[in-house]
């Protein structure tokens, strides 16, 4: 039944027309320089008329915004500009009930201002703030200062992502108390408390925080000023082969997993199934049921209220519980020895894929009988292991198995395309690199594998994370430096002051953070910025530009944190330390080579003033151990409206869903190109979502349109190994990389992995694949993959694999991974 206008308490056509105009990006906002087009007048008409169909009579005004918006994102496939539109109705929805009016009351601004005031206030009351946001700031100072032209930044899944788990609720109310410029505010106040000028700075992080040209990592964006500043990242621990110890491992576990920390955790110190305890002269379980327990400790951890835990074992491969290990994530088999709700990671040295390549045998030994080897990498693991080996042969070890390289290696491959994991991780990239190889050894990587930070028993390594966007530092079709490098300077301050800003859960973590003091600062919007500037990401350009902007991101980053230390001090532990010996990330490619007895085929040409960097550092040293890391951003990047990490855009239509609910997502950029070349309308939309966001088969595109919008699995995977490799050669940490792997091929997928060694890799993350059963449509211009198949599909977050939804024919879905304390 249909119910006229005034019957309704507001009238939608209204909302809808200003939601048009304050959709559009503000000019003090870094946009994506994407026109927006108006709606036409037939459109507004029959969404006025659905929206209105859509309510009862009488319903609220809370109903009619919600109607409205469900309304607009049913649409925003068909209409991309909707998302934009959606945005300003949530906001227009979001200023009624926060603020008791909209944005178009002319004291809007004024009582912006006077909110951000009282409702900081009304926090700090209810406990949930630090004194000094109160009682080092000028408030109102800090109140004029804000921007509210810049919430037209945010598009719907943002804004909606923010107010669910973002922004602030005291338990006394429904709602959070936040606006989005006093958000930033907030952050920026609690990340400048210690600073020597705490009102200046807390400007100059606002403006780099709400024009989205840096943002931290979401336990930052949670808890920065607030009672229990939480705001580091991961957090990497090692256990012992000590009962006590085990079990205090698991109790800090669940402290850190408790404030939002995502845990990596190192086992292959743990004596093997079947080794003897001499204490008791029993044989030990193993491995196995310690990590069923752990995984337990973390599904019963909910970090910071507002996500599960997620942690990540770590086992090292020629432990002797390694081939159980590779069956803790599969659906089949004795269920004690499972562990579902925790990822599982390989750690490889080199030597291990020295001889898978030449078809060798491989030694399982059980540590307690080779405790050197856990700490050792490179050509003493491989003169320490080859002298195990001896002793077995010669009868002096109690426990060991041979097997072949090449079959354990087959079955990681097959457990990792069935299961998701492991995750293969190389132990020797780490270590010959690792700027603090004099502090001891990295046994492991973090739960997102992108942290590479020395652990031992008595320190659990923290990492403190946060990213640049590159896509809105592209204006007039190229990068602007200038901007970047300032971006840049004041993001490393930021991080740096994580470290003292931090509420540490356990005494290990800040005994770790405050002697090393590391920082990963990590960039996003990578591909968006490459479509800005029409670079294909399949083409050998994206290459070069991924080398040179992580250069030159690299430059500053390091030259920013000597800055620190000139300006404070070096870090505890520089002393000894690689930048101390004079060796920059870019030096130690050639140390890995050197180790490896084999070429790193990556181009390392310096062609910025590195002098000027060397200098420096040898003069003041370094503020922090490590400088940089690239998280996967799957969260904060949709908070930015951008393509996340340096991965490509998942496919051109498709549905994210995350913790905030499920949003369409349409490739802005693809669909300005088409209109502009009058190809975008019904029916094109149908044959892109037909295709599940694929355009490669629709004819009527331009073949460099179908070049430069590929989606992630119309990208060779090792063409994006190459990406990585080539920015990897200027960072001190290690790369999120996701693998999006299109076929079904075991030696394709052998060789991708491979390809990820011989490149000089450090880690790898998830792998992603097509659900077998799909429908075969598109190919790839890859001669090798032949056939892939139609997207309809979902990649899970407990296998990180994609799974087919056989009732539905809508569009693709992604989820974000659960390891959203790096994003």
């Amino acid at each position: 039944m249909s119910h006229q206008r005034t019957s309704l308490p507001i009238d939608v056509q209204s909302i809808l027309e200003r939601a048009f105009t304050d959709s559009q990006p503000a000019a003090t906002v870094s946009g994506d320089g994407i026109e927006q087009t108006p709606l036409d007048a037939d459109v507004l008409e029959d969404l006025t008329k659905e929206i209105e169909r859509n309510c009862y009579d009488g319903a609220s005004v809370a109903a009619v915004y919600d109607a409205t918006l469900q309304s607009l994102t049913a649409r925003i496939e068909r209409y991309p500009s909707l998302k934009r539109i959606a945005g300003a109705v949530f906001r227009q929805q979001y200023y009624q009930d926060l603020l008791g009016e909209d944005d178009t009351g002319t004291a809007f601004e004024e009582t912006y201002r006077t909110t951000f005031v009282s409702n900081l206030t009304e926090a700090h009351e209810a406990g949930l703030l630090d004194d000094r946001l109160l009682t080092q700031f000028d408030l109102e100072a800090l109140a004029e200062y804000l921007e509210p032209d810049r919430d037209r930044a945010f598009e719907y899944m943002a804004l909606e992502t923010l107010v669910q788990r973002y922004f602030l609720k005291p338990e006394t109310r429904d709602d959070p108390l936040e606006l989005p410029q006093a958000f930033w505010m907030r952050v920026a106040m609690g990340l400048a408390i210690d600073e020597d000028e705490p009102q200046r700075r807390a400007k100059e992080f606002y403006d780099v925080l709400s024009t989205l040209e840096f943002t931290p990592s979401t336990p930052t964006l949670f808890h920065s000023g607030t009672a229990h500043p939480q705001l580091s990242s991961c957090y990497l621990t090692t256990v012992k082969d000590d009962l006590e110890h085990i079990f205090e491992s698991y109790k800090h576990h669940a402290k850190l997993s408790k404030w939002s920390g995502g845990l990596g955790t190192d086992w292959s110190n743990l004596r093997a199934d079947g080794a003897l305890i001499q204490s008791t002269g029993v044989e030990s379980t193993g491995t196995v049921p310690f990590l069923k327990i752990s995984n337990d400790v973390t599904a019963a951890i909910n970090r910071s209220g507002k996500r599960r835990g997620a942690a990540c074992a770590y086992l090292e491969c020629w432990h002797l519980d390694f081939p159980a290990f590779l069956d803790l994530r599969r659906n089949t088999g004795d269920e004690r020895r499972r562990t579902h709700d925790m990822n599982t990671a390989a750690w490889i040295p080199d030597l291990f894929m020295k001889r898978v390549e030449t078809d060798d045998h491989w030694t399982l030994f059980s540590p307690d009988e080779v405790p050197d080897l856990h700490g050792c990498y490179g050509k003493e693991f491989e003169r320490r292991y080859r002298a195990a080996e001896q002793r077995a042969e010669a009868g002096e070890l109690r426990q060991y198995e041979r097997v072949e390289a090449a079959t354990l290696w087959r079955t990681m491959l097959t457990r990792l395309f069935e299961t998701g994991h492991p995750w293969l991780t190389f132990k020797d990239p780490c270590n010959v690199r690792s700027p603090q190889d004099h502090a001891g050894a990295v046994h492991s990587s973090n739960l997102c594998t992108e942290i590479t930070l020395n652990t031992s028993p008595e320190e659990h390594a923290v990492c403190n994370l946060g990213s640049v966007n590159l896509a809105t530092h592209v204006t007039d079709g190229e990068l602007d430096r200038e901007r970047l490098a300032t971006t840049i300077e004041t993001a490393m301050r930021m991080l740096d002051n994580v470290v003292d800003r931090c509420f540490y859960p356990t005494e290990a973590a800040e005994r770790a953070n405050m002697r090393h003091r590391p920082v990963g600062l990590g960039v996003m919007g990578f591909h968006d910025a490459l479509m800005a500037l029409e670079i294909p990401m399949a083409s050998e350009r994206a290459i070069e530009t991924a080398n040179r902007w992580q250069e030159f991101v690299s430059y500053h980053a390091i030259l920013g944190s000597s800055k620190l230390a000139a300006e404070r001090e070096p870090y505890p532990s520089f002393d000894g330390s690689k930048w101390d010996r004079g060796l920059l990330p870019q030096d130690t490619v050639d140390r890995l080579e050197d180790e490896r007895g084999t070429e790193i085929p990556t181009d390392r040409t310096e062609t910025l003033e590195w002098d000027r960097v060397r200098s420096h550092v040898a003069e003041h040293g370094m503020r922090n151990s490590n400088t940089m890391a690239i998280a996967p951003t799957a969260t904060v990047s949709t908070i930015n409206g951008t393509t996340p990490s340096i991965e490509p855009m998942y496919s051109n239509l498709y549905v994210k869903s995350n913790m905030s609910g499920e949003f369409t997502v349409i490739n802005d950029q693809l669909v300005a190109d088409l209109r502009a070349r009058g190809c975008w309308d019904d029916e094109m939309v149908d044959r892109i979502k037909y295709h599940d966001g694929s355009i490669q088969e629709i004819d009527v595109v331009p073949d460099d349109c179908k070049e430069l919008y590929r989606g992630a699995f119309e990208i060779d995977p090792r063409h994006q190994m190459r990406l990585t490799a080539h920015r990897q050669t200027w960072i001190d940490q290690s790369v999120s990389h996701n693998v999006f792997f299109p076929s079904t091929d075991g030696s394709l997928l052998d060789d991708v992995y491979k390809t990820a060694w011989r490149l000089g890799l450090k880690t790898t993350y998830y792998l992603r694949t097509l659900g077998a059963s799909q429908i075969e449509k598109s190919t790839l211009d890859m001669g090798e993959y032949g056939k892939t198949q139609h997207r309809d599909a979902t990649p899970t977050t407990e296998t990180g694999r994609d799974t087919v939804d056989s009732e539905s024919n809508d569009l693709c879905t992604v989820e974000d991974p659960t390891c959203d304390a790096c994003q």
